[in-house]
């Protein structure tokens, strides 16, 4: 009985442990930021993109496909779209970025994207990661009205910014 307990409370601690030391970010939502200003390139091999999602939801412009992968996002990325207006709202491109860091650092991912409609200019989405160690995932959307008005996305790059320094970056073949 004693090995029982033993074993049990071990478990208990390890999956006490493995929940609590992944921090989250104060608000999952990421907020656009009014100027995407320049800064100073210091990359650093403690910080690092490791993985890049695209999905692109537009019945229009989509080409079917007969993967079921393929089929099976698109309709779980417009789960619970009730109503056309609902659907419409879900029209645009999301971005999933995996990325490390091997050390605790407050950091800010930045999404900075061009539109078709607005040319050159430079849009910019952020969030921000205190004492962040360890594997994460950050998420960005241009849907709605931002992508309907605005056009496509024909350009992006992702931002690891720490200190007000570029410690790591991913970019479109189409970034320039």
């Amino acid at each position: 009985m004693k090995r029982l307990l033993t074993l049990l409370a071990s478990l208990a601690a390890a999956t006490a442990s493995f929940g609590a030391g992944y921090p989250h970010p104060p608000d999952d939502i990421s907020h656009t930021i009014d100027k995407a200003n320049v800064l100073p390139l210091a990359l650093d091999d403690a910080f690092q993109f490791r993985k890049t999602i695209i999905n692109f939801n537009d019945p229009q412009l989509n080409k079917p496909s007969f993967d079921a992968m393929i089929n099976f996002e698109r309709t779980r990325l417009n789960y619970g779209a009730v109503s056309a207006f609902d659907r419409r709202a879900r029209y645009g491109h999301y971005y999933k970025f995996f990325w490390r860091s091997t050390r605790p650092a407050d950091l800010t991912v930045r999404f900075e994207y061009r539109q078709q409609n607005l040319g050159a200019y430079v849009q910019a989405k952020e969030i921000n990661y205190k004492d962040a160690k360890g594997s994460f995932m950050s998420e960005f959307d241009i849907v709605g009205d931002q992508y309907a008005e605005d056009g496509q996305v024909c350009g992006w790059r992702v931002l690891l910014i720490q200190n007000g320094r570029i410690v790591a970056l991913n970019q479109s073949f189409l970034w320039n």
